[in-house]
């Protein structure tokens, strides 16, 4: 049994233990747990507090962790306080993660301004564990001013990770073409600002060739009303040796500054609200699919599909008759 009313009064208070138990009971999927959850969020609310979110993705082996304990340290170092939500991948088969993010973050998971929890991503697409957005409100509540969200790995649907962040950082690795051409659009289109990691000793010339050529690209996307003169941009960084770490918080800080004079930050908030209220509703309606009486039509109605005897058009079709009647 949780009691609820501690619980947020020691997270608001910076409990950092208290914070670690809100977060594994906003991920459970208990039934019970999901209403505990509920009402937590709900409270941790009225705090007000607000972190600026930046949400990070990137092809794998580019550096993200390692960019991640130097950017987060440089924050730190500033009078900042740091959350990190690293996003593991789970096992198609067994459903189980690693969680290795914190042993590769071994300095930032130190610093007593900085707090890192890996969760798993267990089946849900997007780069992203489906109570991410959840654990996002409960650092703001828990004072933290900067809230990293690192997704599994660079993909198509990575692209949801942009509904839950107010910045969003593509890392990249200094490549030829072939890295340009296997990125893909939506995700670009998604960015911010591009990071060209690596941009250190023999890789340093690669690294600006190809900071050019996604420079180049970014003048063909077309113009977001959200974007000021000269965004999204690329940029060169070196998360090993600390280079062009202060200049990338700077052109971040500048674009949020420009959105929040123009009221492009808070409407899109409102957005990600509204992103996440029709993202419930959708898995509310999958969850009551699966118990109970409409758990056997649905048991029923997939054997039949499989054996070829009904369409999955029509299948779904019926299911979801199925449930108007629920």
């Amino acid at each position: 049994m949780h009691d609820i009313d501690k619980m947020a009064t020691n997270l608001i208070n910076g409990d950092r233990r208290a914070l670690s138990r809100a977060i594994t009971l906003v991920e459970s999927s208990r039934a019970d747990h999901r209403t505990s959850a509920m009402e937590l969020i709900e409270q941790v609310a009225k705090s007000q507090r607000r972190a600026l979110r930046i949400g990070l993705s990137g092809t794998p082996g580019v550096g993200k962790s390692t960019f991640i304990e130097s950017f987060g340290t440089m924050l730190t170092a500033l009078g900042m306080r740091v959350a990190v939500l690293a996003v593991d991948p789970s096992s198609a088969r067994s459903g189980g993660s690693i969680l290795g993010d914190k042993t590769r973050m071994d300095h930032l998971s130190r610093n007593p301004n900085a707090f890192i929890r890996p969760s798993p991503s267990q089946s849900h697409l997007g780069g992203v564990a489906r109570r991410t957005r959840e654990a996002v409100a409960l650092c703001e509540g828990a004072g933290f001013d900067v809230v990293l969200i690192e997704t599994v790995g660079v993909g198509q649907s990575e692209t949801i990770v942009s509904e839950m962040s107010d910045v969003f950082l593509l890392l990249l690795a200094p490549a030829g073409g072939d890295e340009l051409q296997g990125v893909k659009r939506g995700i670009m289109e998604m960015a911010d600002i591009i990071l060209v990691n690596k941009a250190d000793g023999d890789l340093k010339p690669t690294a600006l060739r190809t900071c050019a050529d996604y420079a180049g690209a970014l003048r063909l996307l077309r113009k977001r009303p959200q974007d000021p003169q000269g965004y999204p941009l690329a940029m060169t960084v070196s998360a090993i040796e600390e280079i062009g770490l202060s200049d990338a918080w700077q052109k971040i800080t500048d674009l949020v500054t420009w959105r929040k004079e123009q009221g492009h930050f808070d409407r899109r908030r409102a957005e990600q609200a509204q992103f996440w209220f029709a993202e419930d509703v959708r898995q509310g309606i999958l969850a009551t699919l699966q118990t109970g009486e409409a758990s056997t039509l649905m048991h029923d109605l997939s054997a039949k599909v499989g054996r070829g005897e009904i369409t999955p058009a029509r299948a779904a079709a019926l299911a979801l008759q199925e449930l108007k009647s629920v």
